[in-house]
Parts: structure tokens; sequence; C-alpha cells
């Protein structure tokens, strides 16, 4: 779907007369997306681009390649990022990969042209909040638990490697603090498999991170998973 409307909005911007006014277009709107897609296609050529579909959200947009890849970008080109918010991002996946009771994907950083982008591999499923408020009532307490188990591993834990990470920020323990947006559900078995989009992720507390494990839908907030979520939770912690 955004990938059709970046390619209409190209199509758009093109008939605008004034050559500034499309750039300019291009580069804050549309976030400069064909020339970091075509960047891609010339570093990867060994890659299926055809089958291409793209992803936006947050500080990112991202392309899934085949639905083998991903790769995700900054919205707007900044020379200072690779040694700065994508490779904290790969830091903290890179020292939960086997901690978390669910997958994380392992982020690889490339340069393609000038940009540099976050690539890791892509986890098929369907993001749980875009599940029909039906069947994310009936899969809450399930659900609930797996999340609890992911909660009570991350939280918990204290990997050495990036505790320079946890800066002054006030907290008990570490969070994704970005749940509700990024919980990927295998379809067949309705089963979580893995979490997502790390950017968010540091140094927090508890309750920060149950209030955003819905803090984001309207239809995961009353499913009451976030009740799921603390029960199964406390018995974890007595």
């Amino acid at each position: 779907m955004w990938k059709l409307f970046f390619e209409t909005c190209d199509i758009l911007c093109a008939l605008i007369p004034n050559r500034r006014l499309r750039r300019r277009i291009r580069e804050q709107q549309l976030f400069d997306w064909r020339n970091k897609y075509n960047a891609l296609r010339k570093k990867f050529p060994e890659l299926n681009f055809r089958h291409t579909r793209m992803i936006k959200g947050g500080w990112n947009i991202g392309f899934i390649v085949d639905n083998k890849y991903v790769f995700k970008i900054r919205k707007f080109y900044d020379s200072s990022i690779p040694t700065g918010k994508i490779m904290r991002e790969k830091r903290i996946t890179d020292a939960f990969a086997h901690i978390s009771p669910l997958r994380i994907p392992k982020i690889d950083v490339v340069r393609a042209g000038k940009y540099t982008f976050y690539k890791y591999d892509f986890i098929p499923g369907k993001n749980m909040n875009l599940f029909p408020s039906r069947v994310i009532e009936n899969h809450a307490w399930d659900w609930g638990q797996q999340l609890a188990e992911f909660i009570y591993a991350i939280h918990n834990a204290r990997p050495v490697e990036i505790d320079d990470l946890r800066g002054t920020t006030p907290g008990d323990g570490w969070n994704h603090n970005d749940l509700c947006n990024n919980i990927i559900v295998d379809k067949k078995t309705m089963k979580i498999i893995g979490v997502i989009d790390w950017e968010y992720s540091g140094w927090g507390t508890l309750e920060t991170e149950f209030r955003n494990a819905v803090a984001y839908s309207k239809r995961v907030k009353q499913s009451g998973i976030q009740v799921a979520i603390m029960s199964h939770y406390k018995a974890l912690a007595e």
C-alpha cells in the first residue's frame, strides 16, 4: 500500500513545473524514497526487487524485499546516524537476542550509496494490532502470557555490553517501549513469534512497559491484554 502511495505521489509531483518545489516535496514529504530505493537496488542486484513493499512509521521508512529482508532507513538523511541511533539499536538487539523468548531480528548496518540502512531478516506474520478486535480479545490471555515472559526476561536482564546506554534515565530495567505496534504473530499458529523495531528501547520503569504494550491501539487497549500481561508477570515474579 505505501509503495503505491509513494509512487503515485511521485508521479503527481512530476507535474509540478517548479523544479525547486518538486525537489523540496520529494525530499521533505516523500523522504527521498526513490533515491533510497534505487540505491538499494544498485547495492543488491541479486535481490528480487519486483516484489517490494514499503513500510512507514516513527522516524523511519522501510522496504520489505521479496519477503526475505527488511531495509529500514531514517526518513531524513543525516550523516551522523551511522554512529548514532542505528548503532544504538543494533547494540541493544544484539544484547537481547539470546535473552528474549521471542525472536528479535539481527540488525546489520549497510551502506548503499550515501545512505545507511538497517538490514534484517523479514519475520513472516502479522502485526498484532492489525487483527480484528474480536481476534485480539480471544487470544488476549495466551498472548498476554507470552508478552509477560518477554517483558520479564528483558526488563530483568542486565547485559554488561550495553550498560553504558542506561544513562541517567530513572527506571528499574530495560524496556522495548513501543510493544503495541511491533508484535508479530504467526497467522497459522496464532502465537507471537517476534518483536521488531527497537528504536525507542531503553532503560525505564516496568509500569511504562505495561502501558506502552497497549498505548497506541484502541483495539489492543480494549482487548484486556494489559490485564493478562500484568497477571502473568506477577505470577512470574512471585
